[in-house]
């Protein structure tokens, strides 16, 4: 993006300065917009291989950046490959640098490099070898994402900078870029090859004899050479291209219409227009929701339990009424007390029928010997007031 933004910002600066004449008005501003446009010429393409890079690994399920040792060397390798090779390969382009630089009419300030044999190995193969080595990265990725397919889901998961769709946006981009990259680099070098006849290199001062001149065409005499045409115009309007196809892979997702919406409120702010907030929040005795839903599952879990419990077991020597607790306001837990208790229950059963000593006696023993593993039985109505009588 760094140089792609670049290389528009130089070619819009150049239309605009030098639209309608072939005049020097600023060497300078010329002596900085070639090197632009020399190490944009394959900084694109490293940025690319980048991209590349980085989705290989993450395809073959390897760690991205997780740890800080894994960040800083991942940020160094990409910045070798897409920012030291690319100014590496601008100080090398002054071996076959003719002179300064020309001046075309209507587009501006150009590289003069001299087209001799080594130009074609110090220049204009790198944008062809870096294309293929990119190609060869997007086929691994995409072997591996079909042999990973059902792992790669979860892997995305894990990583919270990267998700499933900004993966296949970068994919998508960096396809893209290899469509375009190599087949436009072979074009441009059989444009060198045609256009102009390839100079033998005799030496390293006839090639830059009387370097400090500078060239001015104006358009009527770069419009008559058709191959010279297709070639300024392609320089021209291919790195708008590749701004317009990263715009449109991410200048419509989620996150970057966030961004939209944060500046365009930042810059309206001074006017007194403020984006639409929530009323605040009241203080009032209404329940929250966690503790209507925590209440309404503990009813449920009270009803669904209920459900196990049995009956009273009816008992043949027995014609007491089927027995039934006093409400809790009789004697609440706070104020009663043991005593007073057993004082109740006892006044309560001398009020039934009877109970016979031998009833008594072979209720205690069934009692001792009954089984409490299981918690479905319940005990009858005899077993229960003749242990509150023990």
């Amino acid at each position: 993006m760094m140089w792609a933004a670049l290389a528009c910002l130089n070619q819009f600066v150049n239309s605009v300065v030098w639209h309608n004449n072939a005049l020097n008005p600023a060497p300078i501003w010329c002596e900085i917009s070639i090197r632009i446009m020399m190490g944009a010429s394959v900084g694109l393409p490293a940025a690319s291989l980048c991209i590349n890079r980085r989705l290989y690994h993450i395809a073959c399920g390897q760690n991205v950046s997780f740890t800080r040792t894994d960040k800083i060397r991942a940020i160094l390798a990409d910045t070798l490959i897409a920012v030291v090779f690319p100014l590496v390969f601008i100080a090398i382009q002054y071996v076959v640098q003719g002179h300064r630089f020309n001046i075309f009419e209507d587009v501006g300030c150009y590289p003069a490099l001299f087209n001799t044999l080594p130009a074609y190995f110090l220049s204009i193969m790198w944008p062809i070898v870096i294309g293929l080595i990119s190609v060869v990265y997007c086929g691994l990725t995409l072997r591996s994402f079909s042999r990973r397919r059902l792992e790669f889901g979860s892997f995305l998961s894990s990583n919270k900078s990267l998700t499933i769709s900004r993966y296949f946006r970068l994919m998508a981009l960096a396809m893209s870029d290899i469509v375009f990259t190599t087949p436009l680099a072979i074009f441009i070098l059989w444009l060198n090859a045609t256009a102009t006849p390839i100079e033998p290199w005799v030496s390293w001062a006839d090639t830059h004899f009387d370097y400090s001149r500078i060239e001015q065409v104006p358009a009527v005499v770069w419009h008559m050479n058709h191959l010279n045409v297709v070639a300024m115009e392609f320089s021209r309007w291919v790195t708008p291209v590749c701004a317009f196809i990263f715009f449109g892979f991410f200048g419509f997702a989620d996150e970057a219409r966030r961004h939209y919406s944060h500046i365009f409120w930042i810059l309206v702010r001074p006017f007194g227009v403020r984006p639409a907030t929530l009323p605040a929040k009241t203080n009032s005795n209404i329940p929250s929701i966690g503790y209507v839903v925590s209440c309404v599952r503990d009813s449920l879990r009270f009803t669904s339990d209920s459900r196990h419990f049995k009956k009273p077991l009816s008992s043949a020597t027995s014609s007491l009424p089927p027995y039934s607790p006093p409400p809790s306001s009789i004697f609440p837990r706070s104020e009663k007390t043991s005593q007073d208790f057993m004082t109740d229950t006892s006044s309560m059963i001398h009020q039934d029928t009877y109970i016979p000593m031998t009833a008594y006696t072979s209720d205690t023993e069934s009692l001792a010997s009954s089984s409490f593993e299981s918690t479905d039985t319940v005990l009858s109505p005899n077993h229960v007031k003749t242990h509150s009588l023990v």
